[in-house]
């Protein structure tokens, strides 16, 4: 029985990070697509978003399954209740990949009211948090972790920073009012997406430790 159930959480672990891939190749194609106004690549993101649901739900039976079925205790349940909570932020966090493409689609080719450089930066670290937090998930190590409320304060730094560009942009020219609203809540989306990659963070951190920490 205890082998049966290290191969069931080992399947468990792996449909997760299968989520966790399809939700960070979200953020990174959002974003390509915002920098390069793709508008298909945009509408791609969009699409894909389903994917992202139908595993949650498949996910979310597994785990109601394992707990019916075997009832696990100690360790095992840990990892069942930290999945069952990790989907739910990469869910999120594939939602707001989502509402990045949507902004894109509604500045289609129009020129950027000044140049994408903080809002890729913010992706880049946002999309190592992630897969930082899969690797840890799947290997039970939490070293790469422990840096995770620094790398948040890095990308609430960035937002600020972009912030109060795109607010010195509008009161210059206020034609650039609508643009400079949408860039503002990409960036807010992506710090967003940070804050999720800390809360799988918290959670494998206990899953691995049983120790209650709050990375922010």
């Amino acid at each position: 029985m205890s082998r049966l159930m290290d191969v069931e959480l080992e399947q468990l672990r792996e449909y997760t990070l299968k989520m966790g891939e399809l939700a960070k190749k979200s953020v990174k194609e959002a974003i390509q697509a915002l920098v390069k106004k793709d508008v298909k690549l945009a509408s791609k993101v969009i699409d894909d978003e389903s994917l992202v649901d139908m595993l949650e739900f498949e996910i979310e039976n597994k785990c109601e399954n394992l707990i019916v079925l075997r009832q696990p205790m100690a360790k095992d349940l840990r990892t069942i209740v930290t999945i069952l909570k990790i989907i739910t932020d990469l869910d999120r966090i594939s939602d707001l990949a989502k509402d990045i493409s949507v902004i894109t689609q509604h500045i289609g080719k129009e020129p950027f009211v000044k140049p994408l450089i903080d809002i890729p930066r913010m992706s880049e670290i946002a999309q190592e948090m992630i897969t930082d937090c899969l690797n840890a998930l799947i290997q039970e190590k939490i070293e790469t972790l422990k840096d995770f409320s620094e790398r948040d304060d890095l990308v609430d730094s960035l937002t600020d920073q972009v912030r109060r560009e795109l607010i010195t942009i509008m009161i210059e020219n206020p034609h650039t009012t609508a643009q400079s609203n949408r860039l503002l809540f990409v960036a807010l989306h992506l710090e967003r997406i940070a804050d999720h990659a800390c809360n799988i963070a918290s959670r494998i951190y206990y899953m691995v430790t049983g120790e209650k920490i709050k990375f922010e």
